[in-house]
């Protein structure tokens, strides 16, 4: 797949941390807020530019871009963020408690990603993708990039390792611990020729981003009559990582009531639709073909035999649980729209689904063991759509630290 060196935007030095971001879609409106407040360099002024307007002022409102447009400018014109002196390309390396992975910063062709050689496996909402197609065009960068993940190849890797030798340009721990480490390499050559032999690569995160960067490039293309396919709006921010480096957490559920049932004649229900069920101590199950069920006070073990014909989609623990058990069970019929269902993600731990049933905010909860790597590429490779809400990478990518522009 082709990638390439660009001369962006970066924090001066020492602003890093200022600057860095929390993804725009991992936070609302109010969370937001109070992670800006107090930080003028903050990148959320520029992400979610609605937290600089009155409350009253809708998300989508047209002053809120025109408020991310001023706020990008004033951080160039105040010197927060500075243009490279020439092209690069960087290491990025996040550290999370004993976890550490470290992508590739690089520029990515739209046409591989309409092309499917950056291949997807989720659906975008229509509002969230409009959202962010308008927001790249009117400021003419991207300032998120996008999660993508590959299969490992020996040629990158030893590459990496050995540009990771050298001293980090800049490092920091961001105020939630994690850490963050960036490496320059002007010109970035010979990572660049060496991604030649990556074949595909996989979004991970940032479905709704990837797709606004397509549109915007469709959109510009469409207006120039001189266009040759190498203008900068046909790039698009991503970072790239090894899919051996990376962790995903589990996407747990909850569940506000048992559909009518008594908590005896739920277990019975489970029991009849071919689940195995049993109390237990650990309410993390310990491989595939299982979950934890919190149920009145007391941990589950339930679990199934996997169907051998199910296709990629259908044997993910998440799709059978939906199936088998929150549909026909728990009459949780569309978990994309249900309000009966919550999905949490796997940074919050068990102790969060214990508290919501504990709490009487819901029912029953159901700890999932995390999907792998390969099940997510599996299922890009089959031209198939992830189940909702079955991944959570962490740690999350800082929005801000290298922006590109055209």
């Amino acid at each position: 797949m082709r990638i390439r060196s660009f001369q962006g935007l970066v924090p001066a030095p020492g602003q890093e941390k200022a600057v860095a971001a929390v993804p725009y879609d991992v936070v609302n409106r109010a969370e937001s807020a109070a992670l800006a407040a107090g930080n003028p360099a903050s990148l959320l002024h520029v992400d979610r530019a609605e937290i600089d307007l009155p409350d009253d002022v809708d998300p989508y409102d047209g002053a809120v871009y025109a408020k991310a447009l001023e706020n990008f400018q004033a951080l160039q014109q105040a010197g927060v963020l500075v243009r490279e002196k020439g092209p690069c390309v960087y290491l990025y390396r996040q550290t999370m408690g004993g976890h550490a992975q470290t992508g590739l910063v690089a520029l990515c062709h739209v046409d591989d990603y309409r092309d499917d050689i950056i291949r997807k496996h989720e659906k975008t909402r229509k509002v969230k993708e409009d959202d962010r197609t308008r927001l790249v065009d009117v400021l003419g960068a991207n300032t998120g990039p996008i999660f993508l993940t590959y299969r490992d190849v020996p040629a990158v890797d030893a590459l990496v390792a050995d540009a990771l030798k050298a001293a980090p340009a800049c490092d920091f721990v961001a105020d939630d611990g994690v850490g963050h480490a960036l490496w320059r390499i002007e010109g970035g050559g010979p990572l660049v020729e060496a991604f030649r032999e990556v074949p595909l690569a996989y979004v991970a995160d940032g479905h709704h981003r990837s797709a606004s960067a397509y549109r915007v490039a469709a959109e510009r293309r469409a207006a120039n009559p001189a266009h040759t396919g190498d203008e900068d709006y046909n790039w698009f921010l991503c970072v790239l990582f090894p899919g051996s480096q990376l962790m995903i957490l589990p996407y747990n559920r909850v569940v506000a009531d048992l559909n009518g049932l008594t908590k005896e004649t739920f277990v019975e229900a489970i029991l009849a639709a071919g689940f195995a069920v049993s109390e237990c101590d650990c309410p993390s199950p310990s491989a595939p073909g299982e979950v934890r069920m919190y149920l009145d006070g007391k941990w589950f073990a339930v679990g199934w035999q996997p169907d051998p014909n199910a296709d990629p989609v259908g044997a993910l623990d998440v799709s059978v649980l939906q199936d088998r058990l929150l549909g026909p069970v728990l009459g949780i019929d569309d978990p994309r729209t249900s309000e009966r269902v919550d999905f949490i993600g796997g940074i919050r731990g068990t102790p969060e689904l214990e508290k919501r049933v504990d709490s009487g905010r819901a029912a029953v909860a159901f700890s999932m063991y995390p999907v792998t790597v390969e099940q997510l590429m599996a299922i890009a490779d089959a031209g198939q759509i992830m189940a909702p809400k079955s991944t959570w990478f962490e740690p999350k990518l800082r929005s801000g630290l290298f922006i590109h522009t055209f």
